[in-house]
This record gives structure tokens, C-alpha cells and sequence, in this order.
């Protein structure tokens, strides 16, 4: 049966030396943590082999695994290649590249490789649950039989309590040399550098073209980073609270754009956020809009569009990947946590100083504002106790009033005051000027 898998195999690669036109071989490279910024790459080197109607792919692997989501669309991407395909393992393919590597229509090894160990553990190394380990399971023994491997070995890279006689009891996982591999059906032989696997492969004179990762696709991987997320939910927030905060649209605003295409375009590529997770988020902006700039007060409105902004940034964090473990969303909650706290600490210290500071007046349209504008920002006592004005604006509790035809910045004792009512001052501490409505408003 081997004999004829090589056999098939070598005529494969004859067929389709011979209606290309030449002799292309495309390597590329998969080594360490197996993340989702590596599947992109992997496409893209599938899809750039079909065009260009490369002979081979060889797929140089060396990792200790990684993302369970990430191995199984990297997977799916070289099971779906119309060009041949090889996994060359140098030194290891452990966890989930034991899975990319299975997806492979040849496995070659170098002397004193490995491969297996696959069971699905957290990021400090503990065993998940039996729902991971079965998904695992089935996922390592389809594989192995798509591409006419021994199932029950594949299978037992993941539990231990597959018995492969000979190789392992009920208490250990599998975990096979370069010639074991041989031996129990998993690899198809054991060779030292590409020249050998170009020779195995029966390639004269190739066209070796090396597939790195571009800026892309590292830019991509860059913002995967779970601390690059972080950072960037906090400019959204943060960017957002101060864009709402000042008068006109300044570089907080942009920068909250920017941090938010950032976000949901990688998430997006990823396969990490969909379109309704976009929608969630955009909704609640909305809502929380409508609340801040049409309705009176704080009600459901704002609160929903809270929920929906935290549901949008949540979601855009955790994979669609129908297998999402307890650690997975651990991790995403920590980091949601993380960010809005982060956030608030700063929102709190810009709340308190962002009117009175002039690094902060860079952001609206006008840099310098004296009396003469009708609007001040002074820190000494303006004489106006008892004084009555007009409100110029909705008080909401803060907003602008005008004593004397002078403007000020007041703020009412917490009572939402309506446009061109009679007010008048009651305290003065500072550059903060406390107003009340008078009764007798007609």
C-alpha cells in the first residue's frame, strides 16, 4: 500500500511537471508559536503555487504547535491544494504542527526529528477539556486518512489511551523519531536537505522560489499580539471619550478611527471578528451618541450602547472557531478587563484636567481662547454669586451660560437644565461656577 502511495505520488508530480512550464518549486516556512497570523501566509503560498502551476510545495517545518484554530485553517488550506504538497520537518513538528504537517500529501524527515505529542493544553501547559480532546482526535485521525496515514497512530499523538502495540502502552501519548515514523506509517522517508527531497520527489533542474512572510502578513501577526490589542481598544475608548469630550474633530478622533480599522480589519483577515461583531460595536456608538447629544439624562439608550460596545470589542477578540475553550475566553475576558481599566484610569485623569490643559487644546480647531470670545476658563473668582443669566445651552450638568453678556462654563448641581432657562449662580470654587434654575421661569 505504501509502495503504491509513492508510486501515485511520483506520477502525480511527472503529470504535472510536464503541463507546466517549468519545473517550479515553492518553499515555505512554518516554525515557531503556530498563530492565525501564520495562516494567511499559508494561503497566500497555495494560491500564488496554483497560479504560477508550481510542481511542488514543500512546507519547512519546525514548532512546538500552537492555536488549535490556527493549525486547523492552516490545515484546511494545504488539504485544499491543487499543487502537491510536503511537509519537510527539520528537528520537530510537535501539537498542532503535527496536524499541519499530516495535511501534507508527503512527510520527510531529517535524521532525528519528531513528531506528535498533540493533546490540546492551555498556555501554562494543562490538559483541556474532553470536548478539545475529542475535536482533536477526529481531526488528527480525518486527516491521517485523507492523506493514507495510520488513523490510530494519528489518534494517539492526542490520547493516550490508544495502544499502538509495540510503540506505546495506555498511560503515554505518541510521540515518533524520524525512523518510527517510517515504521508505523506516519512519514514517507528520512532525508537531509532539500536537494534529497527535490531528488525523492523526482524534480530535475528546479525552479526553487523561497516564500517568506511579508510586511503584510508580519504587520498582521503584530497586531494579533494580545498586548497590541489591548493598546488598541484603549485608543479606541479613550480616543472616543476625548473626542466627545472637546469641541470639532481633532486627533483623538482620528486616532480612535485609525485604532478601530486596526482592530476589526486584522480580527477581520484573521477569521478572529465578523461583520455583525463590527455592527455591535457601530450600533452601540450610535446609541450612545444619541443618548449623550439627544436625549436628556442617562437611560437605556446609553446603556445598551455601552453592552453593545463591550459585546463588539469582546467578540472582536474571540474567535469564530466553533471550539472556544474556557482558557481562550479566560484570556479574552482578562484582556477586555485589562483595557477598560487601563481606559478608565485615564478618562478619570482627563476628565479633571483636560479643560484647563493647553497640551489638551491642540485637539480642537482653536488653540488659544481668551475673555474676549464670550468663553473663559479662568481659575480666580469671577464675583458672580447671586448673580442670575440665560442658559446658552442644555445643562447636562455642565454647559455654557451667559451673566452680564459675558459667557462662562457652568455646570447646574446635577439637574438637567434646559436651553435659554433663567439660572443663577449659588457657588463659586475656583473656575467652577454652580448654578441653579430659578423657579420663577415662565
Amino acid at each position: 500500500m505504501k509502495e503504491l502511495k509513492n508510486i501515485v505520488f511520483i506520477f502525480f508530480l511527472l503529470f504535472t511537471s510536464i503541463f507546466s512550464q517549468n519545473n517550479k518549486v515553492f518553499i515555505a516556512t512554518i516554525d515557531g508559536d503556530i498563530d492565525l497570523g501564520l495562516a494567511p501566509y499559508v494561503k497566500r503560498v497555495v494560491s500564488d503555487a496554483k497560479k504560477e502551476k508550481a510542481s511542488l510545495i514543500i512546507f519547512k517545518i519546525n514548532t512546538f504547535g500552537g492555536r488549535v484554530d490556527a493549525a486547523t485553517q492552516i490545515k484546511d488550506a494545504i488539504l485544499n491544494s491543487k499543487v502537491p504538497t510536503l511537509a519537510f520537518i527539520d528537528k520537530r513538528a510537535i501539537s498542532a504542527g503535527s496536524l499541519i504537517a499530516l495535511s501534507c500529501d508527503k512527510i520527510v524527515m531529517v535524521p532525528g526529528s519528531s513528531i506528535g505529542a498533540t493533546t490540546v493544553v492551555d498556555q501554562g501547559g494543562v490538559k483541556q477539556s474532553e470536548k478539545a480532546q475529542s475535536f482533536m482526535r477526529s481531526e488528527m485521525r480525518a486527516t491521517a486518512e485523507r492523506t493514507g496515514r495510520r488513523t490510530d497512530v494519528a489518534e494517539g499523538m492526542v490520547d493516550e489511551r490508544v495502544v499502538i502495540e509495540g510503540l506505546v502502552d495506555s498511560t503515554q501519548l505518541v510521540t515518533l523519531t524520524s525512523r518510527e515514523s517510517i515504521e508505523y506509517g506516519i512519514a514517507d522517508t528520512v532525508l537531509s536537505n532539500i536537494d534529497e527531497v527535490l531528488a525523492f520527489s523526482s524534480i530535475k533542474d528546479a525552479n526553487i522560489s523561497y516564500l517568506d512572510i511579508n510586511w503584510g502578513e508580519q504587520f498582521i501577526r503584530f497586531i494579533n499580539n494580545p498586548i497590541i490589542t489591548s493598546i488598541l481598544m484603549m485608543i479606541i475608548m479613550v480616543g472616543m471619550f476625548v473626542e466627545i469630550k472637546t469641541p470639532g474633530w481633532g486627533i483623538a478622533g482620528t486616532a480612535s478611527l485609525i485604532a478601530l480599522s486596526l482592530f476589526f480589519g486584522a480580527g477581520y483577515i484573521l477569521e478572529i471578528a465578523s461583520i455583525m461583531d463590527i455592527l455591535l460595536f457601530v450600533v452601540g456608538v450610535a446609541l450612545l451618541l444619541v443618548e449623550i447629544f439627544v436625549i436628556p439624562g442617562f437611560g437605556i439608550f446609553g446603556i445598551v450602547g455601552i453592552i453593545l460596545i463591550v459585546g463588539g470589542l469582546f467578540m472582536g477578540i474571540i474567535s469564530d472557531f466553533p471550539l472556544v475553550e474556557s482558557s481562550m475566553l479566560s484570556i479574552a475576558i482578562i484582556q477586555l478587563a485589562g483595557s477598560f481599566v487601563l481606559s478608565a484610569i485615564v478618562i478619570y485623569f482627563l476628565a479633571k484636567t483636560l479643560p484647563k490643559s493647553t497640551m489638551w487644546n491642540n485637539l480642537i480647531l482653536e488653540k488659544g481662547i481668551n475673555a474676549t470670545s464670550g468663553y473663559t476658563s479662568q481659575k480666580s473668582i469671577h464675583n458672580l454669586l447671586g448673580k442670575s443669566g440665560i442658559a446658552l445651552t442644555d445643562l447636562r450638568p455642565a454647559g455654557t451660560a451667559i451673566f452680564d453678556e459675558i459667557r462662562y462654563d457652568v455646570v447646574s448641581q446635577g439637574d438637567y437644565i434646559v436651553k435659554n432657562s433663567k439660572v443663577e449662580v449659588i457657588k463659586e470654587e475656583g473656575s467652577k461656577i454652580v448654578v441653579k434654575l430659578l423657579e420663577n421661569n415662565a
